[in-house]
């Protein structure tokens, strides 16, 4: 898009701003001061809330928050509640320590179904910057700020993602920004939230469309990822998926534009990503499918798709999750994507190794295996889940989003509010199976929208008396530790709890809650090595007892080799401290990173089932899992060892490739027969696992006989034996017929 001959100019220099303290001060510095005091790096806040649901998983749960705890949360009070300049049904996001023309403020940001979004001050909620856009409206969009704290991206009624200076408001309109995220924004609408992820050295933006309430027109759901370095973008449609284009209103079928139609992504946070499969998913609702014959219509269904927006090509998706009854969903407007998927943490001792959970306007909850969606190695096929089950307190038409949160003891719990109540759920495993499945715990019919977790306090908004509140809750039986004073009508929005405050945007009303004394802060500095970085890479300010995360990111060739600093401890890319209590520095180092490549023969898998990048002189491990009635027979390669059924390689210092092999588990039938006939098949058989075995037996003259053993049974001269699942014998007895007189005579 060109360029455009200057800039907008935000409105908050023409607004009306009370005079604190902090507005007098600047009000007495000169123009040369404030130059220079921009062009100093101040510290960040780690602990920012830079998307919907926290983190790309948009697990909604922020593990970082210390102040408010379940001991003091029944204490916070309403710092603020101010009139926002525009409606909103969205959540807002936060980042701290912002540096804008007022002095160094931890900003909100909101977007207004109006395409308007706005920077509140988040310690008075004063207007800090606005912008407008102008379209068809509304869009429930939440806006999304980069990990690198420079700029906002927010939806805009005009179809465009929109890049806005996170301290003033700036737009940007050159390299091509703002991007197109629809050609009909007529008829496609902006629902979602927008999302980024960081992987494989780029950071990725994500906006999803849907239809306008009604459900009419030329709409298709389709995801736009965006590359914010090079502003490069994909677009991955969901009908018509083999048009990897924004189509345009009543344009040709399959070249610009479908025949199908109504179809779209609503899901209140859009993409998800998976740091686990590297993958992001988008659910859709409406529309036709038809892949499980060939087709390119995914409607009503879970994709997974590249971190580039891309799928397997041909308009393919990596893989694909279909519920059995998705013409009923369509026929009946009960859409699978009224919400997103929610990635979970798999019990110990799981064979499912990346798993997820989805619910819908059906009221249900589908357990899915990421590594096999379908359960058919392959996208396009119809069921496959792990488990169904109903949501525990249902309601029919079900918009909420469900909420993950790891507890102290390490398990994962699942969340599900709704306008008939609130349900924690527990993922558990199947002993038999080695499966997981949603354990119900505990429930509760008081309404709820979509619920967060911080500090392990779940807070939700639901009705009170009086109207509606903020509640507080023990995540892990549904207690009320805390509700609020009544916050005004709310139609889906979820709170946000950061740096020891809470926020909500109601309506047109925001609003803080908080313990009414800031704590002490300390600053966490990142150092990188050489070959990678870490991000945020500026200081970051972090409160009292607080945890921050960083996230580690190697340049394309290399690996994360080490990372150490604040106590804290990595998983995956992410580096999170420990509780700080002084200022601290967080070191990371990388090396030159080789591929170790898993293969897995017949009868058995090998997770991860990826190549693997694997750093210089560091091990890695793999799950060896034999089908049922199989054994490792053996693994070898890049000079590991197999301990039970976990192989660690070597130090790894050359690309190197890890092979399992899977063999019949066998066991020995012995045949114990005496004289007086013969049995075929004659001496002891080898068996596999779970197979039975035939002897025919056949007596000499005048001989009768008998069998048993191997819990088998006689069927004229065949003993058949039971499932062999251990060793064990077949006896077989010939005897005289003592019926038979020398004489050929039979005894009466």
């Amino acid at each position: 898009m060109p360029a455009r001959a200057s800039p907008r100019r935000p409105r908050w220099a023409r607004m009306f701003v009370p005079l604190t303290v902090r507005r007098l001060e600047k009000l007495m510095r000169t123009k040369a001061l404030f130059v220079a005091c921009c062009m100093v790096s101040l510290p960040a806040a780690a602990a920012d809330w830079l998307q919907w649901g926290y983190d790309p998983a948009h697990s909604g749960n922020n593990p970082d928050e210390a102040t408010i705890t379940s001991s003091n949360v029944a204490q916070l009070t309403r710092r603020f509640d101010v009139t926002m300049n525009a409606q909103t049904n969205a959540a807002p996001v936060l980042a701290r320590t912002v540096a804008t023309p007022g002095g160094t403020r931890d900003l909100l940001f909101v977007t207004a179904q109006s395409g308007r979004t706005t920077a509140y001050d988040a310690a008075d909620g004063a207007v800090v910057w606005s912008m407008t856009t102008s379209g068809t409206s509304p869009t429930e969009s939440s806006p999304a700020i980069d990990p690198d704290r420079t700029f906002v991206y927010a939806y805009g009624v005009d179809g465009m993602v929109h890049k806005y200076g996170i301290g003033d408001g700036v737009e940007v309109t050159t390299g091509g920004w703002p991007q197109v995220a629809t050609l009909k924004p007529s008829v496609e609408k902006g629902a979602s939230a927008i999302a980024f992820a960081l992987t494989r050295g780029t950071t990725w933006l994500y906006v999803v469309n849907d239809g306008y309430i009604g459900d009419g027109g030329d709409y298709q759901g389709h995801v736009t990822a965006i590359d914010l370095a090079s502003s490069s973008q994909n677009v991955f449609n969901t009908l018509c998926s083999d048009v990897a284009i924004h189509m345009i209103l009543n344009g040709q079928n399959g070249i610009n534009d479908c025949s199908s139609r109504r179809n779209g992504i609503w899901g209140r946070s859009g993409a998800t990503y998976d740091a686990g499969t590297d993958r992001i998913y988008i659910t859709t609702g409406n529309g036709p499918f038809n892949a499980h014959t060939g087709g390119k219509n995914w409607g009503d269904s879970v994709l997974a798709l590249n971190p580039d927006g891309t799928g397997a090509g041909g308009g393919m998706p990596l893989d694909s999750y279909t519920p059995t009854d998705f013409q009923q969903l369509e026929q009946n407007d009960v859409d699978l994507g009224s919400a997103s998927l929610t990635i979970l943490r798999p019990p110990a001792g799981s064979t499912v190794q990346h798993l997820a959970v989805q619910t819908g306007k059906d009221s249900r909850l589908h357990l899915i295996d990421l590594d096999d969606m379908s359960g058919t190695g392959a996208p396009g096929g119809v069921g496959g889940a792990i488990d169904v089950i109903d949501v525990p307190i249902s309601q029919f038409w079900m918009k909420t989003q469900t909420t993950s949160w790891i507890a102290p003891d390490g398990a994962n719990w699942v969340f599900v509010g709704n306008g008939s109540g609130l349900s924690g759920l527990k993922v558990t495993l199947n002993a038999t199976t080695s499966k997981p499945y949603l354990q119900p715990t505990w429930q509760t019919n008081a309404n709820a929208t979509s619920a967060i977790v911080a500090n392990d306090v779940l807070y939700h908004i639901g009705s009170c008396s009086g109207g509606t509140c903020l509640f507080a809750r023990n995540p892990l039986t549904g207690a009320v530790l805390w509700t609020s004073a009544t916050i005004g009508s709310v139609k889906w929005q979820s709170p946000i709890v950061v740096n020891g405050a809470v926020y909500v945007a109601s309506n047109t009303r925001l609003q803080r809650f908080d313990l009414g004394s800031a704590p002490a802060t300390h600053v966490v500095t990142p150092a990188s090595g050489a070959h990678g970085r870490i991000v945020p890479g500026t200081a970051q300010i972090v409160d009292q007892n607080a945890t921050a995360p960083f996230t580690l990111v190697p340049d394309v060739g290399y690996a994360i080799s080490s990372a150490s600093g604040c106590s804290g401890e990595l998983e995956g890319n992410v580096y999170r401290t420990g509780p700080v209590n002084a200022d601290c520095t967080v070191q990371a180092t990388f090396a030159i990173v080789h591929t170790v490549t898993p293969q897995a023969g017949a009868h058995g898998q090998i997770a991860p089932s990826t190549p693997q990048g694997v750093a210089d002189g560091a091990t890695t491990s793999f799950i060896v899992t034999p089908d049922a009635h199989y054994m490792i027979d053996a693994v070898t390669g890049c000079g590991g060892a197999l301990a039970g059924n976990i192989y660690t390689t070597g130090a790894i210092t050359a690309d190197c490739t890890v092979s399992a092999t899977f063999a019949p588990i066998t066991h020995v039938v012995s045949l114990d027969a005496n004289a007086g006939g013969s049995v075929s098949p004659a001496g002891d058989q080898i068996v596999v696992d779970g197979a039975t075995v035939a002897f025919t037996i056949t007596p000499d003259a005048n001989m009768g006989f008998t069998a048993s053993g191997c819990g088998g049974a006689l069927d004229g001269p065949v003993f058949t034996t039971a499932p062999v699942t251990a060793a064990c014998t077949v006896t077989v007895i010939f005897t005289a017929d003592d019926r038979i007189f020398t004489d050929g005579f039979e005894s009466p």
